[in-house]
């Protein structure tokens, strides 16, 4: 190309650098948060790098999934953590001093696998899906690798966020996780070659208290070719819907507050409306909510997407939450009227204000839901809104763009250095 200043050299498969993916979970299907994410960006580098994939597995998973992720890897070795261990393991880390987020992920097959790895391939870099993966990339094989740490959200504040939540053992436990997580969080800043987390709230609120300067936001995207607007027949769609995974903390207390303060007005006002709480597990205190007239725990589904178009509005309560909500954004990608709580909406913020209304009392959720039922055209304005919001900001090509500069790659051409924006910086252009 002329008059670029540089020019773009194609490699072939066998002169890309090869990069150690250590994820904590097994990153397939992308149907929950950090598993959403960890595929996004194992996709995006498998057409950049050649990936040697070393994976935990905390849940059984199925033949034709790891067959999708071969075809990513140059290689991959998953090892499965037992259940039953589980609780031994944080057990012992707790003992010992250390946070039960790195006791959960403990392994010393995948601690063996590493070591081997390393022994024979010369990588270029090595990223982790966490901090309970430190252990694994403080070994001497990988002593002169650049590593980076995905952190997503800031796991010390989230713990935090439980203990005022709750009391008793319970709170010390999470005082106790939280208090030795961050001096985790710390330690990694000081040899890590850069940290990375999901939204400028988080990257800002680590930089403030490490005092690291290699901090580096890389947002969350959203498949838009699967979360599409699906017609607009207006009669198709009634009530409400929740989507998230019914065992976390912050959904269920989310579905549980919505359904016992809120909802019983709303459906006070319209008897035949509908809210359906949509996702994997729900746990004894969610199943109970189908005893609240017009509550329908759904539970775990193939696809979510069917519910979310047959919904009116889309309600993120959450009171507790960190980092960029894909509940969210999978909402706006489908052209769906949404009603978010403010602590929804953070991650969300620094492309300026997402099309959602807001609400945080029960009177201001019951208004906000009440008047998106009762108005079609707006829902419809609303919806067209949010999609255009994602296309402009939350396409996960460019969302992954910093990470390639990150990790150094060398299609990473000058000036894409701007995408890369230390906390308390404002890029200037995109």
């Amino acid at each position: 190309m002329s008059g670029t200043g540089f020019e773009r050299v194609l490699m072939t498969v066998s002169e890309r650098p090869e990069i150690l993916l250590l994820t904590h979970r097994f990153p397939y299907p992308p149907d929950k948060g950090d598993r959403i994410r960890m595929f996004h960006i194992l996709e995006w580098l498998s057409r950049r790098v050649r990936i040697h994939l070393g994976c935990l597995a905390d849940e059984p998973f199925k033949p034709e999934d790891l067959k999708r992720l071969e075809t990513l890897c140059e290689r991959i070795e998953v090892v499965s953590l037992g259940k039953h261990s589980s609780r031994f393991r944080i057990g012992v880390s707790l003992a010992r001093g250390q946070t039960a987020t790195v006791g959960a992920f403990r392994s010393s097959a995948l601690a063996e696998i590493v070591k081997r790895w390393a022994r024979q391939t010369q990588y270029k870099a090595a990223l982790a899906s966490s901090s309970a993966l430190a252990p694994y990339l403080r070994i001497p094989e990988l002593k002169n690798i650049p590593t980076v740490f995905d952190l997503i959200d800031v796991d010390s504040q989230k713990w935090l966020d439980y203990a005022q939540s709750t009391h008793g053992p319970r709170r010390w436990l999470y005082l106790t996780e939280a208090k030795r997580l961050r001096e985790l969080e710390r330690e990694l800043s000081g040899w890590s070659k850069a940290i990375v987390l999901v939204s400028e709230a988080e990257t800002n609120l680590y930089r403030n208290f490490t005092g690291a300067q290699h901090v580096y936001t890389v947002t969350n995207g959203v498949d838009l070719d699967a979360f599409q607007i699906q017609g607009t027949p207006s009669r198709k769609e009634s009530g409400c819907v929740f989507v998230g995974a019914l065992d976390y903390f912050p959904n269920v207390d989310a579905a549980c507050w919505f359904c016992r303060d809120v909802w019983p007005e709303i459906h006070r006002c319209h008897p035949e409306a509908s809210m359906a709480l949509v996702g994997r597990r729900p746990i004894a205190a969610v199943r109970r909510l189908a005893k609240v007239p017009g509550v329908i725990v759904v539970g775990q589904v193939a696809d979510v997407r069917p519910f979310l178009a047959a919904a009116a509005v889309v309600v993120v309560p959450l009171r507790l939450a960190r980092g960029v909500q894909n509940k969210v954004l999978e909402a706006l990608a489908m052209g769906k009227a949404t009603v978010a709580s403010p602590q929804s909406l953070v991650g969300l913020q620094a492309n300026g204000t997402p099309p959602v209304l807001t609400a945080s009392d029960p009177s201001e959720w019951v208004d906000a839901v009440l008047h998106l039922l009762g108005d079609e055209a707006g829902r419809r304005r609303l919806g067209i809104e949010g999609r255009r919001f994602v296309k402009s900001h939350h396409r996960w090509e460019q969302c992954l763009e910093p990470l390639g500069t990150i990790l150094d790659l060398p299609e990473c051409i000058p000036g894409r250095i701007g995408h890369i924006v230390p906390a308390g910086m404002t890029p200037t252009s995109h």
